[in-house]
């Protein structure tokens, strides 16, 4: 079989169905348990309540209060809340648990989950199903974190058999590079069978004999593969993965039902104790001397998981790789702008044919033109072949038009006028002056913006209580200014803003992510108070920006020509070629 088939970027975070057989809930809320009580067993707060029992309901009682979500979702991604902003009391209020809530939901888009369907109230009724997926995928993002290239640089010796490239394997979900390490051991160990799933493939535990043996085979029992009883060989597997330092959260049932998520687990933790690759210079030369252009790694992971959390068919895990089809560009395209792709003429991944891309690409690069997007020396095959500057340029304009058109739909007193970054500005400062407090700025590259007071002024003008001002520093320092920037960032997402932001952006006022985070402010201000929206502000002034001139947006004085255009544009790919003249094998979606 070729990786080919194994690759791909549609390979979203797995989500417990409702429908999901009693059984796979309760062996998953088992393991889930155990996760928790190992890792969480020292927190301060959390102690009082663990070891929780996983016979029980425990868990999801524990979990009515949102804390400990906050907990699990910082144990997966490192400083992604600021604990100062979580709600602990013993006793909470209703207010208090939904803005926990609240923050965990945001903070676990902000980490690539999938929370679509997912609301506050579920976690507050403690909703099984719901719970456990959500807790599902962010246990999985703890422990497929470092199976990637740029935290192994090991892995290009998967490489080695011929199969594939780095692109592809840069390209993969941390769930396919693990299938690809697993069977590169497998057929290291004479296993002549390829695993491509996570369920059926593995219920005999042969697999796992085989992998186990390779990486560790002066711990083997040699009886392992000479038994006929699956759960007899997999009672034998687990004993062997302890004694390889795996700490054993399966039961040998779990692993003959096909449990994927379970698997994932137990697969990813044999990885992290021991990888069996080679530390080689020479073997991973290449890989770790990638280049790494810090802020170009910044705009990858905001966008990707801006991208993600429109709720897209794909799941995208490398942007740069995973754009080069034009197809995942499309579906967010017609998210943002719908009825702006003329579907009938896109070609969906698999691709066997390059043409079909640029096809794609091209057809992105018009949907742009019609947006009054600045893409000069911008084409299809740029996107193609993976050009990470234009690609973020491109991505920036859509993620703005997306955020100026949600907020001309919530603006209470418009006039037809375009909404611009100076009346964003002047909004933010006439909402901090009308609280009595006195910091302003003049642009979104206003240095005074990195002490982060200007910001905790905002939010605090929004709902006076969500700050703390006996945690707020004077933003003198740099360590003070990280304080409040991180205080800043979970605040927001306290509050009900989805932000893909980083302390740093904060920092060092990096003028597109200050734009984003007023304008999700704002948008939470027209959702919620559309009364006290304009402030009187004067259109005339504040309409005109020359703070990015650039980045155009359709002002609503130009709906109707719009309107008109992405119709035309559909005719005119209509006239290009008709469905009867895509050759065979390429998947176009009527």
């Amino acid at each position: 079989m070729s990786w080919k088939k194994l690759s791909g970027s549609q390979d979203a975070p797995p989500v417990l169905k409702s429908s999901s057989a009693n059984v796979i809930i309760e062996s998953e809320k088992v393991y889930y348990v155990r996760h928790i009580n190992i890792y969480l067993a020292d927190d301060p707060f959390l102690s009082q309540f663990l070891p929780i029992d996983p016979a029980t309901d425990d868990l999801f009682n524990l979990a009515k209060d949102g804390v400990l979500l906050c907990k699990l979702i910082n144990l997966s991604v490192s400083g992604t809340i600021d604990e100062r902003a979580i709600n602990t009391k013993k006793v909470l209020n209703p207010w208090e648990r939904n803005e926990n809530h609240t923050l965990a939901l945001n903070s676990a888009k902000a980490i690539g989950c999938t929370v679509v369907n997912i609301g506050t109230q579920d976690l507050v009724e403690g909703r099984p199903t719901l719970l456990l997926a959500l807790i599902a995928q962010i246990i999985k993002i703890q422990l497929l974190a470092d199976i990637n290239l740029k935290k192994t640089p090991q892995l290009i010796e998967v490489l080695d058999d011929g199969n594939g490239d780095i692109e592809e394997l840069l390209g993969l979900a941390p769930e396919r590079v693990l299938l690809r390490w697993m069977n590169y051991h497998l057929r290291r160990g004479g296993y002549e069978k390829m695993i491509t799933n996570f369920s059926s493939d593995l219920k005999d535990a042969t697999a796992y004999a085989y992998l186990l043996n390779v990486l560790a085979p002066g711990l083997c029992d040699g009886s392992t593969l000479d038994t006929e009883d699956p759960i007899e060989r997999a009672t034998l597997v687990l004993d062997h993965a302890e004694r390889m330092g795996c700490k054993r959260y399966l039961n040998p049932e779990d692993i003959v039902e096909g449990i994927s998520n379970l698997n994932v687990a137990f697969i990813a933790q044999i990885f992290h104790q021991r990888n069996g690759l080679s530390v080689d210079s020479n073997k991973i030369s290449f890989a770790e001397k990638m280049t790494y252009d810090v802020q170009l790694a910044r705009d990858e992971r905001c966008f990707r998981l801006w991208m993600n959390s429109l709720g897209i068919e794909t799941y995208v895990n490398n942007l740069f790789e995973d754009v080069k089809t034009g197809w995942v560009l499309l579906e967010v395209l017609d998210k943002v702008a719908p009825g702006s792709v003329n579907w009938k003429h896109a070609t969906k991944p698999p691709i066997r044919f390059p043409f079909r891309k640029v096809e794609n690409c091209n057809q992105v690069v018009m949907i742009g033109e019609t947006l009054r997007f600045s893409i000069v020396n911008l084409e299809g095959n740029d996107i193609v072949q993976g050009n990470k500057k234009l690609i973020v340029a491109f991505l920036w304009q859509l993620m703005r038009y997306n955020m100026i058109q949600v907020l001309k739909n919530l603006r209470a007193r418009s006039q037809g006028k375009e909404i611009s970054d100076s009346y964003i500005i002047a909004w933010a400062n006439r909402k901090v002056r009308s609280t009595g407090r006195s910091c302003q700025i003049e642009n979104f590259k206003d240095k005074s913006i990195s002490s982060g007071l200007f910001f905790l002024e905002l939010l605090s003008a929004m709902r006076p209580r969500v700050v703390n001002w006996n945690l707020v520093t004077k933003g003198e320092s740099d360590e003070e200014k990280r304080l409040n920037a991180t205080y800043i960032i979970s605040v927001t997402r306290k509050l009900g803003c989805s932000v893909f932001l980083l302390a740093e952006d904060i920092m060092e006022v990096n003028q597109k992510m200050m734009l984003t985070l007023t304008a999700s402010i704002m948008c939470w201000c027209l959702q919620n108070s559309p009364e006290e929206a304009d402030f009187g502000i004067d259109y005339n002034s504040a309409y005109t920006s020359d703070a990015s001139p650039a980045l155009s947006t359709v002002g609503e004085d130009e709906s109707s020509s719009l309107c008109a255009e992405i119709p035309s544009l559909n005719a005119a790919l209509d006239s290009m070629a008709s469905p009867s003249e895509f050759e065979d094998g390429d998947a176009i979606v009527e």
